[in-house]
């Protein structure tokens, strides 16, 4: 894939930044190229760090940790979207294998062809691989990932021990709502604690929610339909839960892609007002209040009361 210069500022919409200030990526989009967001709003913070870790050459793992919905995986796809990078994502979980990355067999055309994985696709290319949630992960095959992580060649067994060295351009990202050091809350149920080694080849970014002016400039860009003193007040409701989700006192929380979701029905179903029904209620429930239990919903039924009255 042929390179290109990007100005930081221009493709971020960073103007107080100087334009000859460049990064690389690539000319032409394929289809391993995420979708850009017109409405995302990058966080300079997040977004110098990562841009870092890419000018630096990426070689060692990135590590995105943060609360569930505050845009871990996002900025990744985001950034990788404007910079025409491919990406392979895979989502972790306990039973998940090392093969399931690097390839399996398969009959084509009447005869077994092997098949490349995400993770050997990845490095093959010069994509970049994005393993989620890779506190599911069973440590024991996280540690058999360390040499990829560092650099080193991903040998294939399956075909006589085929060593895949990465091609430039590949990168190792993960995401996970604990920082490899297991779930002392109990909000994250399925968690474990990760191998040392493992975590010790990971640049580390912590994620949390968007400041509040941030918010806003998300909602006004995604429903601005909705008047500017309902969405501080939705972004106010969900400050309030945010606080009591990390105090153990909620089992839900009010993420940044919830509070979207909920700014947008709450556009959407507008029209119920002339059925005598509250649109903000009615796709708050939609949105967040439906999939707790039935005390805490009634709390949360009381902070809206509370600040929309």
């Amino acid at each position: 894939m042929q390179e290109k210069q990007f100005s930081i500022a221009t493709t971020f919409a960073l103007e107080e930044l100087p334009k000859e200030l460049m990064i690389h990526g690539f000319a032409e989009r394929t289809p391993f190229v995420p979708s850009i967001d017109p409405d995302y709003q990058f966080r300079k913070e997040l977004l110098s760090d990562l841009l870092a870790w890419h000018m630096l050459g990426g070689i060692e793992g990135l590590y995105l940790s943060g609360p569930t919905g505050s845009g871990k995986s996002t900025l990744i796809t985001q950034v990788a979207a404007r910079l025409n990078i491919p990406v392979q994502r895979v989502t972790a979980h306990s039973r998940l294998e090392t093969p399931e990355l690097i390839g399996h067999y398969a009959l084509v055309d009447g005869s077994m062809s092997f098949m490349d994985g995400p993770l050997t696709t990845a490095m093959r290319e010069g994509h970049w691989f994005l393993l989620d949630e890779i506190d599911l992960l069973d440590p024991a095959t996280a540690a058999g990932l360390n040499g990829i992580v560092e650099g080193s060649p991903l040998v294939i067994p399956e075909r006589n021990g085929e060593m895949v060295h990465p091609a430039a351009g590949f990168r190792f990202i993960a995401t996970g709502n604990t920082a490899g050091t297991g779930d002392q809350t109990g909000l994250y149920q399925g968690t474990m604690r990760q191998n040392l080694a493992f975590m010790d080849r990971f640049w580390m970014v912590e994620i949390g929610y968007p400041e509040q002016e941030q918010e806003k400039l998300i909602l006004a860009k995604v429903a601005p339909g909705i008047p500017e003193g309902v969405r501080d007040g939705m972004i106010a409701y969900a400050t309030e839960v945010r606080k009591l989700f990390m105090a153990g006192q909620l089992e839900v929380t009010l993420s940044t892609r919830t509070l979207v979701r909920w700014a947008k029905m709450s556009e959407f179903f507008r029209p119920l007002a002339n059925q005598g029904k509250n649109p903000l209620q009615h796709a708050l429930e939609r949105a967040l209040t439906f999939r707790a239990e039935p005390e805490t919903r009634s709390s949360l039924a009381e902070i809206a009361q509370r600040i929309f009255g």
